[in-house]
């Protein structure tokens, strides 16, 4: 008797929980395109954005008509991700298999024994910056890893990923100033910590932020304590999202770190989103308020950002200009995300934005029977460049597909 008094307990105290949990109402014809969205974006997946490796190929010169490869390891790791969150969604077993298929290619990149980088990743750039290793790539492809893990039953993937993270930690970390460096050279096993490969940080006098960063992006440090319970990855973790905390500005923003730039104003589209979630995942970890504040300045900021047709810019500024030729359907996706964690969470402040994103992504999807095949059901993200030649660049990024794919999905299941 005392059991069944018990279950009826917990039952009841579960459906409570549930019931005081925000979920945004969704009209059902919404519902049904969501579905037929992702099975399109799953298909795209499959057919264009991953080469027979599982490699994903990066940006899509719509021009040429050629794939040029860009930060695969990270581009990969966001596709695993969004094709397993799509895959809880559609139950499209497709999407489990393009994810298995991307994350076999993924671990393939771990330096092997003897290697001056064994357990690192070589997880190369790609194209202006070659062979440079960038530790936010690895970093923020590693989400995917872990539930892929989950997923399949497989440790393999998680393993990996966290000697990848160990590595870091014990080479490029800087316990002094909470930041790890940032670029790795491939071949040399050198770590650049006085020079910086970007353009900004030329001409201008030298500071440690030039080379070193939280990256704190995909919480790599939080997930691997979650998978092996080692105290010292949680410590870390919250080390570099105190880092976040201190470093944040009022607006929201954290200036100081590349991609921003302080000197012209220039706020990138998913940067900060990055260091947002991961305050999220620290105020999970903890629930010390103070992570769920910043997040929630950032969520601001994003609001304020956003136009009225529902897009993120890759570029705006601090004077509230941005640059139009850039409608960045992954930072769009990626704030609709941050947007609906703080919902999950009780603020329900940015709804009308979640939906102003939703309708974003799935009116500007392209048509799964367009007559180019690198582009059939992706989701939108162009950008446009003029080169000193006097020619242009107009290319799609794979990478709006992927969080294209995570924001429908928790979209889906956190509605009714």
């Amino acid at each position: 008797m005392k059991i069944k008094i018990v279950i009826v307990l917990i039952l009841s105290i579960c459906i409570q929980a549930c019931a005081q949990q925000p979920k945004l109402e969704l009209d059902k014809a919404y519902k049904t395109k969501i579905i037929e969205s992702l099975n399109n974006a799953i298909q795209h997946t499959g057919k264009a954005m991953l080469n027979n490796d599982g490699m994903a190929r990066g940006n899509y010169q719509m021009i040429s008509g050629v794939w040029e490869e860009y930060e695969p390891a990270w581009h990969t790791g966001q596709a695993i991700y969004g094709l397993l969150e799509t895959y809880e969604v559609t139950k499209n077993k497709s999407a489990l298999d393009h994810a298995v298929r991307a994350g076999k290619w993924w671990i393939d990149l771990q330096f092997p024994k003897g290697h001056k980088l064994e357990g690192y990743l070589n997880a190369r750039h790609g194209s202006k910056l070659g062979d440079l290793i960038n530790t936010t790539t690895i970093a923020d492809g590693t989400p995917g890893l872990f539930n892929l893990s989950d997923v399949t039953g497989d440790k393999i993937y998680a393993d990996i990923a966290t000697d990848a993270g160990a590595w870091i930690l014990d080479n490029l970390y800087i316990p002094k100033e909470r930041l790890s460096y940032n670029i790795v050279d491939a071949k040399t096993g050198e770590i650049w910590k006085d020079r910086s490969p970007h353009e900004q940080h030329k001409d201008v006098p030298f500071d440690i932020k030039h080379v070193a960063r939280p990256n704190a992006e995909g919480y790599l440090w939080k997930d691997m304590y979650t998978h092996t319970g080692k105290e010292r990855y949680k410590e870390a973790f919250l080390e570099i999202c105190n880092k976040l905390v201190d470093d944040q500005s009022e607006n929201g923003w954290w200036m100081d770190f590349e991609p921003n730039n302080p000197e012209t104003g220039k706020i990138h589209g998913r940067f900060n989103t990055w260091n947002a979630e991961a305050l999220i995942e620290a105020y999970t970890l903890t629930k010390e308020q103070k992570y769920l504040d910043a997040a929630l300045k950032t969520a601001k900021a994003l609001a304020k950002v956003q136009d009225k047709t529902g897009v993120i810019w890759y570029s705006s500024y601090l004077d509230g200009n941005h640059d139009k030729r850039s409608p960045c359907g992954s930072a769009t996706s990626y704030a609709g995300i941050l947007w609906l964690q703080l919902y999950e969470l009780g603020i329900t402040d940015f709804e009308n934005n979640i939906k102003l994103a939703l309708d974003f992504t799935l009116k500007n999807q392209f048509s799964i029977a367009h007559t180019d095949p690198n582009l059939a059901g992706a989701y939108y993200e162009i950008r446009q460049k003029a080169k000193k030649d006097g020619t242009f660049e107009l290319y799609y990024r794979d990478i709006a597909t992927s969080f294209g794919m995570r924001f429908l999905s928790d979209l889906y299941q956190n509605a009714y």
